[in-house]
């Protein structure tokens, strides 16, 4: 007999609970407690499947971690072919970031302080696409799942050059020391 996969089983919770204000605990154990990705399913059941789901980025009713089902989706979503980042595009992006996240240089296989659960990368746009960022190597950057669904939406523009070192100069000589040698860990020494 096969297995009902998370995302049905967490397309059957919001049907059933529609215009009741639900808890992300309620969402995760919905789609089993063996699940860990159990965000990213509701991310692609707003974005790809074009569910009305909201979160507290769209309405002020809603808390952190409390999603609404809007109402019934569409009987027949639009469907969505392609995912838009090739397999070669995300290897790329990867290795030029170290494979590292971009945002708190947590890697693959640490434990993650604020969810215990070990680290998974993903790549995030710099630009998020609903702004009017594309799929490409500049506009990409490896994230783990904590800070891509903390930074969805919210991160603007790539700092320049100038802003950057603006930081680094009003830091204190500990955090500039620290960025000097993650920098020299990252790039190497020049001779």
């Amino acid at each position: 007999m096969r297995k009902i996969g998370a995302k049905k089983r967490l397309k059957e919770f919001l049907i059933a609970n529609v215009g009741r204000k639900v808890t992300s605990k309620e969402l995760r154990d919905a789609a089993g407690k063996d699940v860990s990705e159990w965000a990213r399913r509701v991310r692609e059941l707003r974005e790809d499947e074009a569910w009305p789901i909201l979160t507290h980025h769209d309405s002020d009713d809603l808390a952190p971690g409390e999603y609404l089902l809007t109402a019934l989706p569409a009987e027949k979503p639009g469907i969505k072919f392609s995912r838009g980042i090739s397999q070669k595009l995300r290897a790329e992006v990867l290795d030029r970031n170290g494979f590292t996240c971009q945002m708190c240089g947590l890697t693959p296989g640490e434990i993650d302080p604020s969810t215990g659960r070990k680290v998974r990368l993903h790549l995030g746009h710099i630009k998020d696409k609903s702004l009017g960022g594309i799929d490409e190597l500049s506009n990409l950057r490896t994230l783990c799942s904590t800070c891509n669904q903390g930074a969805k939406n919210i991160t603007g523009e790539k700092p320049t050059s100038i802003w950057l070192l603006s930081q680094i100069r009003r830091a204190g000589q500990d955090e500039q020391r620290a960025a000097f040698e993650w920098l020299q860990k990252e790039f190497g020494t020049k001779t």
